[in-house]
């Protein structure tokens, strides 16, 4: 615990004040509890045995006066710990989400989105609700069980010392219940993410669900996780189930003696009534107290296991170094350079050797079978990845030399997995250029070929699509990514399979566009089609994580290899089609 706390400092020092202030009136708070149960015993010993009529009044006055007293003190804690608890998380909510910002795609790739919503979420809601309520509540009742001791102890010496005894004997259970309970809060966490994870997965593809009729089975999956989840939970309640009876049992156990013991005492004029009614009041102070540790325990060591995971997602690092002192060009020329670059992903060879050179303005187009390594080869450029072997030059120096996000703004990119967000058709388009006017994006969504369908739309550019474009067209979401890319006016352009979902006509209107605004640009197209490639200035054939082929069209169609293999087929596919078509 002491760890944990020493590891979170940071967050909760600069709001100690909150704490502080809380803690003062929390303190007070539980110190005029004692006050009840003395004024009580007095109101008993006065009035009914001594008669003293007047001191009913007075004791009543007392009592109010102290309740209302404590109330304002109850709000005013209630309040102080709520802000103290709500400004750390708010500042280790926005640290996970800038750690998650700033982490590669390696890091993506191997957690499962489930994993970091349930650190978001439900590890974030833990954490608050021990700084919100476990903490006060901890000092409270703290300090209610010594006041109380030392107000029992003023009463009756003898009665407390018998009950001090019990004590070790509660404090051997709530430490056996803590050690057996943190490891079942943790694999409570983590099977909770699981079950996050299935669920989140479930929803973003329901369409493929429904596509395959395989609700049965999804439902089956969520089952044996939520089963899992049931069990960790109820293994946590057999620990429970196995040390609080015992703790419960000795709170009773302070009633019996107390009874006892006092009616003896008073026989004996060694108490009065009022003295063990005001210490019958008093051992509620120590009760409660004995009864919540259990509770308390539990909440702890939630936060404890909740912030282990956030504290490991926070120590997570990206893979892609980065220079004290990078290099900040305004604007790059587009001279790209790969000097024997072999890239291994976990030990898996995705590229070997690859060289090729690309002037300004040029256009690549990169060819291959699925799995050839087209994707991974362009990642590099824009430094997703980090290369394993050989050096990636742009304007001739190492794109490692560069600050990452001067590299990245100089580079459009319109990947494959496409995603757009949930807003406006306009506001996708401006994403990476959030200033940008409407004639600029009208412009860009010209090129791209989304002036086509714009107008189905009721609200044309104002149309809010759904999570990840739902209610679009496969070849729609393309030419919308595509205008994303092309509206940043980037030095390097990269098309990742852009019009694959378009027809052969559309494509060709779009690289129309296209060769209008390239003359000073760089651009690098992957394609299956031959008509998107045949036009570049170097084409690159891959397949298993190498150059196979290079040259022009002409070039590769005379060598009569993989190129032409593939030319013709589509040629005859197309020739075939149009006979079919004449009739």
């Amino acid at each position: 615990m002491f760890k944990t706390f020493k590891a979170m400092r940071k967050y909760y020092k600069p709001f100690k004040k909150y704490a502080i202030w809380g803690s003062i009136m929390t303190l007070l708070f539980a110190f005029l509890a004692q006050v009840d149960p003395y004024v009580t015993g007095l109101i008993i010993d006065k009035v009914l045995v001594g008669e003293e009529s007047d001191f009913v009044i007075v004791g009543s006055i007392i009592i109010v006066a102290i309740t209302l007293f404590r109330t304002v003190l109850r709000y005013g804690f209630f309040i102080s710990f709520e802000k103290f608890s709500q400004k750390i998380v708010y500042d280790l909510r926005k640290d996970l989400y800038k750690k998650i910002q700033s982490l590669d795609f390696s890091f993506f790739d191997k957690t499962p989105t489930g994993n970091i919503m349930s650190n978001m979420t439900g590890d974030i809601e833990a954490i608050r609700h021990f700084f919100a309520w476990i903490t006060h509540v901890s000092i409270f009742h703290g300090t209610v069980f010594i006041f109380a001791i030392i107000a029992m102890f003023l009463i009756n010496p003898l009665l407390t010392s018998t009950l001090i005894l019990i004590v070790p004997f509660i404090t051997f259970f709530s430490l056996r219940l803590s050690r057996t309970v943190r490891p079942m809060f943790k694999n409570i966490r983590d099977q909770f993410s699981k079950l996050n994870r299935v669920v989140q997965e479930n929803i973003s593809g329901n369409r493929v669900v429904k596509a395959f009729s395989r609700e049965p089975y999804e439902i089956e999956k969520f089952q044996k996780e939520n089963e899992e989840f049931k069990k960790r939970n109820l293994d946590a309640a057999k620990v429970w189930e196995d040390n609080l009876p015992a703790l419960d049992a000795i709170a009773v156990l302070f009633n019996v003696i107390v009874m006892l013991l006092g009616s003896i005492f008073i026989m004996k004029d060694q108490m009065t009534i009022g003295e063990l009614v005001a210490f019958n009041r008093l051992l509620w102070m120590i009760n409660n107290p004995l009864r919540m540790l259990g509770w308390l325990i539990n909440g702890t060591q939630n936060f404890i296991a909740s912030y282990d995971r956030v504290s490991e997602l926070l120590g997570e690092n990206s893979n892609i170094p980065v220079l004290e002192e990078p290099v900040t060009p305004t604007h790059f020329m587009g001279n790209i350079a790969f000097k024997n670059v072999s890239f291994h992903y976990q030990d898996l060879p995705v590229l070997e050797d690859i060289s090729f050179e690309v002037k300004t303005g040029e256009t690549v187009a990169i060819l291959g079978s699925t799995g050839s390594g087209k994707s991974t080869l362009i990642s590099l450029i824009s430094r997703f990845y980090d290369v394993t072997e050989g050096v990636i030059e742009i304007d001739g120096r190492p794109i490692g030399d560069y600050d990452i996000p001067t590299l990245r703004n100089n580079i459009s990119v319109a990947m494959q997995d496409i995603f757009l967000f949930s807003d406006t058709i306009e506001g996708n388009i401006a994403y990476g250029v959030p200033g940008a006017n409407k004639e600029k994006i009208r412009l860009a969504a010209e090129i791209a070929g989304v002036n086509e369908f714009i107008h189905q739309f009721e609200e044309n550019y104002n149309t809010v699509v759904g999570e990840r474009g739902v209610g679009l067209s496969g070849g729609q979401k393309q030419r919308i990514a595509l205008a994303r890319a092309i509206i940043q006016d980037p030095s390097i352009l990269i098309l990742d399979d852009t019009t694959s979902a378009v027809d052969m006509e559309t494509e060709y209107t779009i690289l129309t566009e296209l060769k209008k605004i390239n003359a000073n640009r760089t651009t690098f197209i992957i394609a299956h089609r031959i008509s998107s490639v045949k036009d570049a200035d170097l084409i690159l054939v891959m397949d298993s994580g190498k150059i196979i082929e290079r040259g022009t069209h002409l070039e590769l169609v005379n060598k009569k290899g993989f190129y032409y293999d593939v030319y013709t087929q589509q040629m005859g596919e197309f020739n075939s089609i149009k006979e079919v078509v004449n009739g």
